[in-house]
């Protein structure tokens, strides 16, 4: 064991504002693929995951349960690791950021990076998200919001301790030079260097006073450790880092090996957590993967819509290996994979049905059949023998090829080509034909010897990927010869073995039903998720700037009517109105041309801005902007005009 070479592994830790979806539960399943075939390498393996549990929407959806936000994470972070158990993944540390330990060491990290000049107090005055809690810069908006979520943000002041990330920006920018492989894939590498680095770094704010629910700073109270420190963290303060003297089993298993992350936050692990190393003078982590996410359909999943399941209840309709399999081999490398029900139903029936189960099912029935369920020595070889062997010592290695570099679907596809290459050798041979003749009895077993010993690789090379099947097929065959130097050599498994009976690996879903109790399940859940839409709600109500009359006071807002209205050419979103104000007419460009058709509004008394700055849209100078409310429905975004009765043309609106 000793001897062992150590191999650390981490997820993202997961937020815990509410229990995770289908979508949310690839990184833990990919994370934990790669470290069980680290482990049948011969690696001693350290994998880690676990929840991120402090921040201000957490208190606020502690607040609309009802409950303290200690008892809200408490209940989240249970959902969250039963889902990591549900999944059969083989996680070493469950690490939660309200751990004692890691509170305490967090307080540690900030003073150390405040007393060596790294941290400094000053004041943020900037444009916030709440439920991002972020800060951003004006240039950073998009479209004048968030550049994450695309809601409102808000101009806010606030004392807060900033992290000196300018002050390492050439020193990070020359280790991503010099090494390679640190951002992975080469897309995400270019994206950080040329879209944030190489433009210059601004110091990171750490602390917040403006919430309670965080890791005080235990020299300054009124503030809170932010996000950034407190998070990142966790992966050196979960295996025994302490600035005054860190543990063995730290010292053994930093730096880490692979850090699996969602492409969205590829830059907080590769900007803020190697310059947090680099200040706390540790050794930065080998290799960060940013993967790509899984959407459901061409959308995301909507609660509108009614579609939300987790991986839980998934589990129930189809079973733990066959949803492990589906988020693994529908995720492509370096694109956003996709779930639908039928593509699940699909993949499971062909796939796991059709070409795993029936392969193991009818070998191991034809060798029960013919041979009393002995295993035969394989002593009447012929030359398509070794096409088969060398198709598995061929598959070993496209399976270590691709889990070396993180392309699981094309790990997954290897082994189900084993087995479509093995059904296909059945068809070649006809061992039923064979067993017709007493004379082609040694070929017969020779056959299904070759065909046991193939389906041996396939058990052992899809463990990491489908544990309990791995153990069923292993059961089948009765064989103890499963560890990965057994595939050196095509021939390890043992004649004379006496075979297990002939148990279907997986029954066929039923379209029907499985539609049924699918539905059953998300109509469950519309009511599970009510509240949760009600707090998200509130937090896009936050987001909205606060102003006082004196602002609303700048807003010339006036009755105006509709003389006539055209679709502005090049655009399909944008009409032109031409309005007359009271005194004259202008012209007002409008992005509402998805909901309304030209003539629609002609004649109409509608509110508009009057006192706007002009602005060229499309080459059309538009003078105003006309008011419209927005619902967002089942259907998706519903637009109506504010149309007015009774009020000439000019009216001011106060």
């Amino acid at each position: 064991m000793c001897n062992k070479k150590p191999y650390y592994i981490t997820t993202a830790i997961a937020y815990t504002s509410r229990k995770p979806h289908i979508g949310n539960s690839y990184e833990i399943v990919l994370t934990d693929a790669i470290a069980r075939y680290k482990r049948m390498l011969g690696y001693d393996v350290f994998f880690q995951t676990g929840t991120d549990e402090h921040g201000q929407k957490i208190e606020m959806y502690a607040q609309a349960e009802g409950c303290t936000p200690k008892e809200y994470v408490d209940k989240v972070a249970g959902e969250i690791r039963e889902i990591c158990d549900i999944l059969n993944t083989s996680y070493d540390k469950f690490i939660r950021t309200t751990d004692p330990d890691h509170e305490r060491v967090i307080q540690k990290i900030f003073k150390k990076l405040y007393e060596q000049g790294d941290i400094y107090k000053g004041s943020y005055e900037g444009l916030y998200c709440t439920p991002c809690e972020s800060f951003w810069t004006e240039s950073q908006l998009v479209d004048g919001k968030c550049p994450d979520c695309g809601r409102e943000v808000k101009p806010m002041k606030e004392e807060a301790y900033f992290l000196k990330l300018s002050k390492y920006q050439k020193q990070l920018e020359e280790y991503i030079e010099e090494n390679p492989d640190f951002i992975y894939p080469e897309s995400r590498k270019k994206e950080m260097l040329n879209n944030f680095i190489k433009p210059g770094l601004q110091d990171l704010c750490v602390s917040r006073t403006s919430f309670k629910w965080g890791i005080p700073v235990d020299f300054d109270p009124e503030h809170v450790v932010y996000v950034w420190i407190d998070a990142l963290s966790n992966y050196i303060t979960g295996i025994g880092y302490d600035p005054d003297g860190s543990s063995e089993q730290y010292k053994k298993y930093w730096p880490a090996d692979a850090h699996i992350i969602g492409k969205d936050i590829v830059r907080f692990h590769t900007i803020y957590w190697p310059i947090m190393l680099m200040a706390l003078g540790e050794p930065l982590p080998k290799q960060v993967y940013g993967h790509p996410w899984l959407l459901f359909g061409e959308d995301k999943m909507s609660k509108s819509r009614g579609n939300v399941i987790y991986a839980d209840e998934l589990v129930k309709l189809i079973g733990v290996d066959a949803v492990r399999y589906y988020l693994l081999s529908e995720m492509p490398f370096a694109n956003d994979g996709s779930i639908t029900y039928d593509t699940i139903i699909e993949r499971f029936n062909s796939d796991l049905a059709n070409t795993l189960g029936n392969l193991v099912n009818r070998t191991v029935a034809m060798n029960n059949k013919y041979f009393g369920g002995t295993v035969q020595e394989p002593v009447a070889a012929e030359p398509l023998d070794d096409e088969l062997k060398q198709f598995c010592l061929d598959t070993v290695k496209k399976v270590d090829d691709a889990i070396n570099i993180f392309h699981m679907s094309d790990a997954v596809e290897a082994v189900i080509n084993l087995a479509k290459r093995c059904n296909k050798y059945i068809d070649e041979t006809a061992p039923w034909a064979l067993a017709k003749d007493e004379a082609n009895k040694p070929r017969l077993g020779t056959v299904l010897y070759n065909l046991l010993e193939s389906i041996r690789y396939i058990a052992v090379l899809i463990e990491p990927f489908m544990p309990d099947t791995n153990k069923a097929i292993l059961k089948q065959i009765n064989c103890d010869c499963a560890d990965y130097e057994s595939l050196k050599e095509f021939g390890a498994y043992k004649a004379g073995t006496q075979l297990d009976k002939a148990v279907p690996l997986f029954a066929r879903i039923d379209a029907k039903q499985f539609e049924e109790e699918l539905t059953k399940m998300q109509q469950a859940n519309a009511a599970k998720e009510q509240s949760i839409e009600e707090v998200e709600e509130k937090l896009d109500l936050e987001s909205i700037p606060k102003i006082g009359i004196d602002d609303f006071d700048k807003c010339d807002i006036r009755v105006g009517d509709v003389i006539a209205c055209e679709k502005v050419k090049k655009s399909k979103k944008l009409l032109k109105f031409t309005i007359f104000d009271g005194t004259g007419e202008r012209t007002i460009v409008s992005g509402i041309a998805m909901h309304y058709q030209p003539d629609e509004l002609v004649g109409k008394k509608i509110l508009f801005v009057s006192n706007l700055k002009p602005v060229k849209l499309c080459g059309v100078e538009s003078h105003g902007m006309i008011l419209s409310a927005v619902q967002e429905t089942a259907d998706g975004e519903k637009l109506q005009v504010v149309t007015i009765e009774g009020m000439p043309a000019g009216s001011q609106i106060c």
